[in-house]
């Protein structure tokens, strides 16, 4: 069949799978910096920034001259970890040094939640145990090892029976750390929870955590693959709070707009793959050489253009402006910050005036459906803040001022 005669949303909804019965049906042409723009011209403010994917903005120079240079030379090859391609080799040395020494091997994917497949089978190997733990309202993804994990009943009852032996505790809850014992092969916790509405651990509870999974021997995962990548104002979100995982997952924001995601462990934790089976994890395209080289460009826009320095004074920036009586409270860490207003009923409208009136693309949180969810780029300057919470703070006003009519 010709497409010529259906439009791109026609075609969207004919045939693209559908994962709710009102998608967004936002067509957007092109995008650049913090800006997307439709067919016709009209432009967007992106303030989720692709969910925490786009941190150096969209169509970042640097990335893309570095998927332009890769492309000249090849493509895929052959299967993951037997050709030594230069890409996935850099990028796996790069970033090792943003890590503690310890956490000096790569594996990559092609996704956040294969990330998570591939720690929670690496934890199981290594520990010789079966229990996991992970967080009421944690998101982990949603292949069925990460949807076990995930702290949700409502996302996961559908589609059980899920992993068997996983528990789930309540984060910043010290008492809970007891449930970790020396059955536990892995606790998997979001250094700062995203889809719960941006919660941030409370002083001493990481600590507290990580001293937990020492003394039982159970191995600590954390799941910085929203937060990660410069997103809280260090480039790993972990270093704000005095520990290290055994295990950290990567995602989102590592490829300035491609697909790829990464678990990193010491080599002697990852060498269990090797043996008993051999090949005991594997994936076709993860360490990409394109999506790798735009990873280590992102990762070197980062350091090179000093984006961390700017990201707690643009988030200082959001929270003096964003203040309106209906909203309740500004959380956040660093440039992932969550608006809160009384109910899904107020903000939704909120949302689509912004959209529809102002031009600015915003959401809420899977577990949290009463707050905006703002992660802009991190490259967003001080006018683009200043337009954008003018802006939000307009649909605020219509929409509060209607309900109150």
């Amino acid at each position: 069949m010709q497409t010529a005669s259906f439009t791109s949303r026609q075609l969207f909804l004919r045939h693209q799978a559908q994962t709710s019965d009102f998608p967004l049906l936002l067509e957007i042409e092109r995008a650049e910096g913090v800006y997307m723009y439709g067919p016709e011209g009209a432009r967007y403010l992106d303030l989720i920034s692709g969910i925490g994917v786009s941190n150096v903005g969209h169509r970042h120079p640097k990335v893309l001259a570095a998927i332009q240079q890769q492309l000249d030379k090849y493509l895929h090859l052959m299967v993951y970890g037997e050709l030594v391609q230069a890409p996935p080799a850099a990028l796996a040395h790069a970033l090792h040094h943003t890590l503690p020494t310890r956490l000096n091997s790569v594996y990559f994917t092609n996704s956040g939640t294969e990330a998570v497949e591939g720690a929670l089978k690496l934890a199981k190997r290594y520990t010789g145990r079966t229990e996991l733990i992970s967080c009421h309202r944690a998101y982990h993804g949603s292949t069925q090892g990460a949807l076990s994990v995930t702290g949700s009943e409502e996302f996961k009852r559908s589609y059980r029976p899920l992993l068997p032996d996983v528990r789930h505790i309540e984060f910043n809850h010290q008492a809970d750390l007891d449930q970790i014992t020396s059955r536990t092969a892995a606790v998997i916790v979001e250094t700062v929870q995203g889809e719960a509405g941006v919660r941030v651990a409370l002083p001493g509870y990481l600590p507290a955590l990580r001293q937990r999974c020492q003394e039982v021997g159970a191995l600590l995962i954390l799941d910085e693959i929203q937060c990660g990548f410069g997103r809280t104002g260090t480039f790993w979100a972990f270093e704000q709070f005095g520990i290290e995982p055994d295990i950290l997952l990567t995602a989102k924001g590592m490829g300035g707009g491609m697909p790829i995601g990464a678990f990193i462990a010491p080599q002697e934790i990852m060498a269990v793959f090797k043996t008993n089976p051999i090949l005991g994890h594997l994936t076709t395209f993860g360490g990409h050489p394109v999506s790798c080289a735009a990873s280590l460009a992102t990762l070197r826009v980062i350091q090179e253009e000093n984006l961390l320095a700017g990201v707690h004074e643009k988030a200082a920036l959001f929270r003096r402006l964003l203040r309106h009586p209906a909203i309740r409270e500004v959380r956040g860490c660093g440039l992932l910050m969550a608006v809160e207003f009384e109910s899904f009923a107020v903000l939704k409208p909120i949302i689509d005036r912004a959209l529809e009136h102002e031009g600015v693309l915003t959401d809420w949180f899977l577990f949290c459906d009463n707050s905006l969810r703002l992660a802009p780029p991190l490259t967003i300057s001080k006018e683009e803040i200043e337009e954008a919470c003018a802006a939000l703070l307009r649909a605020v006003e219509h929409v509060t001022s209607t309900l109150a009519s």
